[in-house]
């Protein structure tokens, strides 16, 4: 969900004097959404490799309501004990460079981009409900023309985590059956579209009231869980990608409904991982266990990738982090 933001800090752009503070949502502990007040506090200073960007428009998401709240208390750990280290939530918005650091020689003032701001775990990441955000340059990108700010700000944390396990860790191919669990969800409708585009043939799962949705997306066929549970059915796929906030087959059900086929290569090992997914292809399974604290596109879960060969595989299970 993306939200439009303000556009006061334009107005004072204009006066001689430089700006050095801004509005923003602030947070002094933990506790209920009513922690979170509007304030002002000073603009970040940037690095060398990070850019900063006028905030148009910033992406509510799962950790934000987490870090607000400050639990589970683990999470205190590395977020701050007694109240966030980051007093402002938000880290995925789309906005216009202002400044760059003395590393960064692609992007200017002026130009529109969209990512992840703050540093990179989400106990650490924040700072998008405000007027300017800190952003790494290795976290943005270009916004793309067609696209409005609020679409870019809704894209980084449900975007990123959905190509990546459809693209990177289940290496979807033309003609291949993908079935997505969760496909009316935020990263579940990403994934079906990604793998639509990729040449797969689609299935959906998904409730009663999402069924037109999901088919809109690109999903050949759709099943509605409250009707029919895939893992019991007669039809297999090559590659399933699990994605409801929590988790509702068993490995050895998501086993039962995969092509019975010898993997041709090792598990592949990708630079990153997605966040809260299980991807399976072919008898290969990659479980991502949730985690409130790192879950940006740069420090992603803890991933454990679980080996479910056939019988006659003569492969070993290997161990990925």
């Amino acid at each position: 969900m993306a939200a439009n933001k303000p556009q006061a800090g334009a107005a004072r752009e204009q006066s001689s004097a430089p700006v050095t503070t801004m509005k923003a949502i602030v947070q002094h502990r933990y506790g209920p959404p009513d922690v979170l007040t509007l304030g002002e506090t000073g603009i970040p200073a940037i690095g060398d490799d990070d850019v900063l960007i006028r905030v148009h428009a910033a992406g509510v998401s799962y950790p934000d309501g987490v870090i607000t709240r400050g639990i589970p208390y683990i999470l205190r750990l590395f977020a701050g004990l007694r109240r966030p280290r980051q007093g402002i939530r938000g880290s995925k918005v789309a906005g216009t460079v202002t400044k760059t650091g003395a590393g960064v020689t692609d992007l200017r003032p002026g130009d529109e981009v969209f990512g992840w701001c703050g540093q990179p775990g989400a106990a650490r990441g924040g700072g998008g409900f405000a007027e300017y955000a800190r952003c790494p340059r290795t976290m943005v990108a270009r916004k793309p023309a067609t696209i409005t700010f609020a679409q870019a700000a809704a894209l980084p944390v449900s975007g990123v985590t959905a190509l990546q396990a459809v693209r990177d860790w289940a290496g979807v191919r033309p003609g291949q059956q993908v079935l997505v669990n969760g496909a009316s969800g935020g990263v579940g409708s990403f994934a079906v579209q990604i793998a639509k585009a990729l040449g797969a043939e689609v299935t959906g799962v998904c409730g009663t009231g999402h069924t037109d949705l999901v088919r809109s997306l690109g999903a050949g066929t759709v099943i509605d869980y409250t009707r029919e549970d895939f893992t019991r059915g007669t039809r297999r796929y090559d590659v399933i990608l699990d994605f409801p906030h929590l988790a509702t087959h068993s490995l050895a059900g998501l086993r039962r409904a995969l092509t019975p086929k010898e993997p041709s290569s090792p598990p592949p090992t990708p630079a990153t991982g997605g966040s809260g997914a299980l991807a399976a292809s072919s008898q290969l399974a990659w479980q991502h266990h949730s985690c409130p604290t790192a879950c940006s596109p740069r420090r992603w879960p803890r991933t454990r990738p679980i080996w479910a060969p056939s019988p006659t595989s003569s492969h070993q299970p290997s161990s990925h982090r």
